[in-house]
């Protein structure tokens, strides 16, 4: 079932990802406290990768035991595997690099020098993620959520001005696809075209979706979003954890919140 969305407003950038880094090494020290394994779905962008760095220096980070949590990507440019522009790399340099996590449970999308096009980087991806899902069931007491797919405990989410989420843009193919884990992006209107990205129904089987976002620019499509606004026009929209959907922002993306969302002064956000 989903929840309703919990808001949190934050007075700038820096204050954002800083709370933003103690609540995923919170939430991951609350999973494997319970499970001895926690899952989270990273993504990119400025904000995202901001996030990755205030975990690396986080002085709890330490409690988190970082060998037995396993990493995967929303979605991925389709470039080079050493690119500068790939997800991956942001988050090898900002987070994976600093931390004693196990190469193993490190799982990036196929690069572009790795196999020969995008349609074949997204199977690739399913494949990867199905086969960790198969070897989840091995274990005791294990409920699938989706048998293609490893439970994702805490899946993070970047907004565009577009309100585009991972890669699935207003309007395209992407983001209308049923009955596939992984889609592929031939015609991004960002640049690079082409892409990899987890399909709305994979974003979806989460059990906590966070969407973290910043700047006055996204304004306008979080306000969208939060008003209830389609997920074909309003991709952002369309994200939903299984347990908990967290939208984590700052003033300035808040400045187009319904009126409902804020505190009587405008200042707060409802609880989460």
């Amino acid at each position: 079932m989903h929840s309703p969305n919990g808001v949190s407003i934050h007075p700038n950038v820096q204050a954002l990802t800083a709370a933003t880094a103690g609540r995923l090494i919170t939430k991951l020290v609350d999973v494997q406290s319970r499970r001895g394994v926690a899952t989270v779905v990273l993504t990119g962008g400025t904000v995202g990768i901001a996030v990755l760095d205030a975990v690396a220096t986080a002085p709890a980070r330490g409690a988190v035991d970082w060998s037995r949590v396993n990493f995967w990507w929303g979605d991925e440019r389709f470039l080079a595997a050493d690119s500068r522009d790939r997800n991956a790399v942001q988050a090898d340099a900002a987070l994976l690099s600093r931390l004693p996590v196990d190469p193993a449970r490190v799982h990036p999308i196929p690069a572009s020098d790795e196999v020969d096009s995008v349609e074949e980087a997204a199977a690739a991806y399913a494949r990867a993620l199905a086969e960790a899902a198969a070897d989840e069931k091995l274990a005791p007491g294990f409920e699938s959520v989706d048998d293609r797919l490893p439970r994702f405990d805490v899946l993070l989410l970047g907004v565009g001005p577009d309100a585009h989420i991972a890669s699935l843009f207003p309007e395209m193919a992407g983001v209308r696809s049923v009955g596939e884990t992984v889609v592929s992006v031939s015609n991004a209107p960002k640049p690079p075209p082409e892409r990899v990205s987890l399909s709305m129904e994979a974003i979806n089987t989460a059990e906590e979706v966070w969407l973290t976002v910043a700047g006055e620019d996204k304004a306008g499509a979080v306000g969208l979003a939060l008003a209830g606004a389609g997920f074909v026009q309003v991709p952002a929209a369309g994200a939903r954890g299984r347990t908990k959907t967290r939208w984590l922002i700052d003033q300035s993306a808040a400045s187009q919140l319904p009126e409902r969302l804020l505190d009587p002064e405008g200042t707060g956000a409802a609880a989460d």
